[in-house]
């Protein structure tokens, strides 16, 4: 079933996708699957276990569902200096 979910990209993943925020339509039914799907389609380098995932502002494991109208973070690891 197709829901909306709106997704915010930082460092990397935003360098690679080349924007802050998006709204997209997709049939993922977790984290995982999300994320997956737009690794495939924007070509993001980083494999899952290297991120974080954060759903409506909320750290989650990356098996929690994702629903329509759902926020998504996914969050690389962020180097210092």
């Amino acid at each position: 079933m197709s829901k909306t979910v709106r997704v915010r990209y930082f460092a990397v993943l935003r360098e690679q996708r080349g924007l802050d925020e998006e709204s997209i339509a997709t049939d993922a039914a977790t984290a995982a699957d999300l994320y997956e799907e737009l690794r495939a389609r924007h070509g993001f380098t980083l494999a899952a276990d290297r991120l974080r995932v954060a759903v409506n502002d909320e750290f989650e494991p990356w098996t929690a569902a994702v629903g329509n109208d759902d926020s998504v973070v996914f969050i690389p690891p962020v180097a210092g200096g």
